[in-house]
């Protein structure tokens, strides 16, 4: 306690009063509490009111003092002190019953039961797992750490809501939170969003994407125990609607969307073991996968600090020799598909069957009931590396599906190739030259199995298919290579840590269609490189969601939980009352068995909002019980 001096000026004098004061803890930080009035105290010494102070805190509390026992000034603080608190019970305990009587008095009504209507139905159920999602992975508290107050911690996450739930553009978003259940879950501001805001927002986020990545990288090790010692590695390529003038890094290159006809960029993602997003990053759209690695293992070192012995995961887009002495050069150990001029030379140790051991595949959790033929591997050492040969009916079918069609295809470009020559139309050498130049770009695969020239002397042109190159495609078609320096692995451990590059494939397949990353119709840089990381976020949300799925025995995907969680719902329930009034009800619809399964694997709560009440009467409305 403490004395605080206060002064009012009244009819021209100044009237000084001491109050006696005491600090309390509060929510938002430390408030002062009035105790009581002490009048002027003046007339006593001023070396004098701290010793008062004392004496009347320890009177309050009842403790024995030093001080002299009978003070008359202390005692009659001490009454004054005792009545007022007497008379803030009395009120308390009016205010409750008041509450409670009010409180009984609209838990029973009379209604007209023709009037009872529901209004506002909100989809809910979805959302409300992953804002429970969001909770858990502590994106809250990481946002803030970056420096975002509450309103823009509910605007990043209705946005990332929205990307998990049903993606939107920015200038469609505002609508979407207002048909769904996201303001009553978040709360009301957040219905209160614009586009600018949202695009603004964009721009806010963009400096703290990578503090925010390493946060939650770290927090999900944490929770979900996760593995270190394997990062997979690998690259896709998302297109843009638009000329994206504004970014540099769009450009036209190798399109995995089959959209060669639009700029694109290039996005790298590391996952572990589990599908946990570690690191990402955005290029230009018209970069060689191998020149990407690099940069990748800088950025994958900052985000989670690799340690000797770790065990890195490309595919054979980076397979090179410098790609290989990029990650031995970190003391790190790698799997790689070996490229195919690599894979051409083991022609004889495919064919020699001898070695060879069955592999079998499980079903993928999304999948469990397809079945997946066996693969045989053999392990070969060559130097200081171990080479695995892998062998799978089903690939096979497939390259030769993919060789023939690519073949054909390029059969029936030459020909029409062949043509336009002849008839005059392409004359030039050097156009000639770029024709042919283009087609073997556009069928690298097949386009080895052929000669073709043109005769600038005879004026010919001459396509010629090479046999022998083609019966050992045939030969090796279903056939791959892995490459490792590991020397504890056996053929099988090699093989069946490299499938698990598939679960970066799953991540990329996941953002580009569940979670609809791409169009991407921003043009300018920074915003396109949000935009790719709310997708980032978003998956860290789905792939905690099935993990834990997976982890209590159920094998299903983000998209069917989004579904069947779809017709979970928050609702106005109106009662009409005889007194010309209307209860408004606002609450969760009950959740139905298939709904209550999947709260209680995913250990979410199955109430999604707390009853609220409204009454109305004239256009009027007062609060009832929450």
């Amino acid at each position: 306690m403490y004395i605080k001096k206060t002064r009012k000026k009244y009819k021209g004098r100044v009237y000084t009063n001491y109050l006696l004061v005491e600090a309390i803890p509060t929510p938002k930080g430390p408030r002062q509490k009035v105790i009581c009035s002490l009048g002027d105290l003046r007339p006593r010494p001023a070396e004098e009111w701290l010793l008062l102070v004392h004496k009347v805190e320890d009177a309050l509390v009842g403790q024995q003092t030093i001080y002299e026992s009978r003070d008359p000034e202390v005692e009659k603080i001490v009454r004054r002190v005792r009545r007022r608190e007497q008379q803030e019970k009395e009120s308390t305990e009016k205010q409750q019953d008041a509450h409670e009587a009010q409180s009984a008095a609209d838990d029973v009504v009379s209604v007209r039961t023709d009037g009872v209507r529901t209004e506002q139905h909100r989809k809910a159920g979805s959302i409300h797992v992953g804002v429970e999602f969001w909770r858990r992975l502590d994106l809250d508290n990481i946002l803030a750490e970056a420096g975002f107050d509450e309103r823009a911690r509910k605007i990043t996450c209705a946005m990332v809501m929205n990307r998990l739930i049903l993606p939107k553009s920015e200038h469609a978003m505002p609508r979407w939170f207002r048909d769904t259940a996201i303001g009553d879950i978040l709360g009301e501001e957040v219905l209160g969003c614009d586009d600018d805001v949202l695009y603004r927002h964009l721009d806010r986020l963009h400096p703290e994407r990578s503090k925010i990545e390493t946060e939650l990288s770290e927090r999900e090790r944490n929770l979900f125990n996760l593995d270190e010692t394997i990062y997979l590695y690998d690259i896709t390529s998302t297109y843009f609607e638009g000329q994206c003038k504004a970014n540099p890094k769009a450009k036209r290159g190798y399109s995995r969307d089959k959209r060669p006809d639009c700029l694109q960029v290039l996005v790298g993602l590391v996952v572990n073991r589990d599908g946990f997003p570690q690191a990402h990053e955005v290029f230009e759209g018209n970069l060689q996968d191998r020149k990407t690695l690099d940069g990748m293992l800088d950025l994958l070192d900052k985000r989670v600090g690799l340690k000797p012995g770790q065990t890195v995961v490309v595919d054979r887009g980076m397979a090179h020799k410098e790609n290989i002495e990029q990650i031995t050069s970190r003391k790190l150990n790698y799997i790689v598909a070996a490229r195919q001029s690599e894979r051409d030379q083991f022609l004889d140790a495919f064919e020699n069957e001898e070695g060879f051991e069955e592999v079998p595949r499980q079903p993928s959790p999304q999948n469990p009931f397809q079945k997946k033929t066996p693969v045989q591997v053999k392990m070969v050492k060559q130097g200081a590396e171990q080479h695995v040969l892998c062998l799978s009916d089903g690939r096979r079918e497939k390259d030769r599906a993919i060789r023939e069609s690519q073949e054909k295809k390029l059969a029936e470009d030459l020909q029409k190739l062949a043509k336009r020559i002849e008839s005059g139309k392409l004359r030039k050498q050097a156009k000639i030259g770029e024709a042919i130049g283009r087609l073997k770009e556009r069928y690298p695969r097949v386009a080895r199995y052929y000669t073709i020239e043109y005769d600038t002397g005879a004026s010919s042109f001459r396509m010629e298919r090479n046999e022998e190159k083609v019966a050992k495609a045939e030969r090796l078609d279903g056939s791959y290579l892995l490459k490792t320096n590991r020397a504890d692995l056996t053929a099988e451990e090699a093989w069946r840590i490299y499938s698990m590059l598939t679960r970066a494939e799953k991540a990329f397949r996941d953002m580009k269609s569940p979670l609809l990353e791409r169009p991407i119709f921003h043009q300018v840089e920074r915003r396109v490189e949000t935009h790719i990381f709310l997708c980032i976020l978003a998956y860290h949300l789905l792939i905690a969601i099935e993990k834990t799925l997976l982890d209590k025995g159920m094998n299903t995907s983000w998209a069917t939980v989004r579904e069947v969680l779809g017709t979970h719902e928050i609702a106005t329930v109106v009662l009409p009352t005889t007194d010309g009034r209307e209860l408004h009800i606002r609450r969760c619809s009950t959740p139905e068995p298939q709904h209550r399964e999947l709260y209680e694997l995913l250990g979410v709560p199955q109430t999604i909002l707390a009853p609220q009440k409204k009454w109305f009467s004239n256009g009027d409305y007062r609060d009832g019980k929450n």
